[in-house]
């Protein structure tokens, strides 16, 4: 379903879908983003979704759009840090219509902490498709093109210098451990409260704030310089 070699039709998956007992409406919104990814042209996907029977009524659970509703802002903000692309919803809805494809087994697998569950479900979509350095760290150094700070600088040589200094800042941050890294990802990329990252990553209060103090004193040995720069 990556699109690597031969990419399935939609009636051989459907049939497949249908087998397993699976809804097919997340499998298909799956199999048309796989599509786009082989290539495959919009006129081509219609035509063969349009080659299978109606699928009916979409049915999503309403504790799955609850779900959406409470996490989705955050998950596009997380996927346009990366990303760097203006409309990084359909990367994020991949990872809720992969909730949604097992959503019953998913709430007994995640048990009470769903949240943490989805969120490493999320992580994992953004970062197949994240650039990335030679030694396969993630590459944030267009972020420091994007800066509020830096758009306010008039001067081209100032800007020159403030984006290079964000840009090895931004940098540094692909060096911390996963949690590490989402943390300042949310709270100074996407400027996230701590509560809200709480909220976002399933990580309990202490934990966050025991991230956040370790990410800090890793940045300031790693780039020299003060963390508390945005």
């Amino acid at each position: 379903m990556r699109g690597i070699e031969y990419y399935p039709n939609w009636e051989l998956t459907y049939s497949v879908v249908h087998a397993l007992g699976l809804p097919p409406w997340p499998l298909c919104s799956l199999w048309t983003s796989g599509a786009y990814e082989a290539a495959k042209t919009t006129t081509w996907i219609n035509q063969r979704i349009h080659d299978v029977r109606p699928l009916g009524p979409e049915e999503r659970p309403v504790e799955h759009r609850g779900f959406i509703q409470q996490m989705e802002h955050y998950y596009i903000a997380y996927a346009r840090a990366l990303l760097h692309i203006e409309r990084p919803e359909r990367i994020v809805g991949e990872a809720f219509d992969i909730l949604w494809a097992g959503w019953d087994e998913t709430e007994a697998a995640a048990g009470p902490n769903l949240p943490r569950y989805a969120w490493r479900l999320l992580r994992s979509r953004v970062l197949l498709r994240v650039r990335r350095h030679p030694d396969g760290r993630p590459d944030l150094r267009p972020a420091a093109f994007l800066t509020v700070a830096q758009s306010r600088i008039e001067d081209p040589v100032a800007r020159f210098v403030e984006i290079s200094e964000v840009a090895d800042f931004f940098d540094a941050i692909s060096h911390l451990p996963p949690d590490q890294f989402d943390l300042v990802v949310l709270r100074y990329l996407c400027e996230f409260t701590p509560d809200q990252v709480e909220e976002a990553t399933g990580l309990s209060p202490a934990h966050v704030h025991t991230l956040d103090h370790h990410a800090r004193g890793a940045l300031e040995l790693l780039h020299h310089r003060p963390t508390a720069r945005e």
